[in-house]
């Protein structure tokens, strides 16, 4: 019985489009890695650093009344600056970029690493469910660990505006898209592997 490789055979549009999916892929990947050097470097000579921070159930003042009078406003997001921060809270930002970057590239390489193959003919193997699951789950991380880490350097900040006498611990992730993501990521891991499979055995009867 002899085996042959039946392969999908992309449509000149079909491989416009990936092309152009290739090339965003790079220059999303470079502009992540850039985004984040640029920021380690503005951050580590640890003078007059802005720290994004989230709030809680924080009331401030804003010009927003009548001819710019101020009214109560609760804070969710703001930039926090500091003269210097914490060791635990520089290196928490470094790491935050640091992870920010690396979950992008990646990813993208990953799916960059797909679409190659696809354009090549090849949907189905077990090269693309690793690329697949890799991806998703570098993903899921990366979602959980930088604002994680962002949050570490934010109350770091807040610690050292505050000498210590204001409380705003914020350690969260949404749990809502987080959730979101795991199943996609789980989903197309799943369909991947069932695609492999299916050639497989097709392969086989061939």
């Amino acid at each position: 019985m002899s085996s042959t490789t039946q392969q999908y055979r992309p449509s000149r549009a079909d491989l416009v489009g990936m092309g152009a999916f290739l090339v965003a892929g790079t220059v999303i990947a470079v502009w992540a890695v850039v985004a984040a050097v640029l920021r380690i470097i503005e951050v580590l000579p640890n003078r007059d650093v802005q720290v994004p921070a989230e709030f809680v159930g924080t009331v401030a003042e804003a010009p927003i009344g009548p001819d710019g009078a101020s009214l109560p406003v609760v804070l969710d997001r703001a930039a926090v600056t500091a003269d210097s921060l914490p060791a635990l809270s520089l290196a928490s930002l470094v790491i935050e970029q640091a992870i920010a970057a690396t979950t992008v590239v990646v990813v993208v390489a990953c799916l960059v690493a797909l679409s190659w193959s696809v354009m090549r003919g090849r949907v189905f193997s077990r090269r693309n469910t690793r690329l697949v699951t890799i991806a998703g789950f570098t993903g899921l991380l990366g979602y959980a660990a930088v604002p994680f880490f962002g949050n570490m350097a934010a109350n770091g900040a807040f610690a050292v505006v505050s000498e210590r006498t204001f409380d705003n611990v914020v350690m969260s992730v949404d749990l809502a898209p987080y959730l979101l993501l795991a199943f996609v990521a789980a989903l197309a891991t799943v369909v991947f592997s069932i695609g492999d499979r299916l050639r497989r055995d097709t392969e086989g009867l061939v």
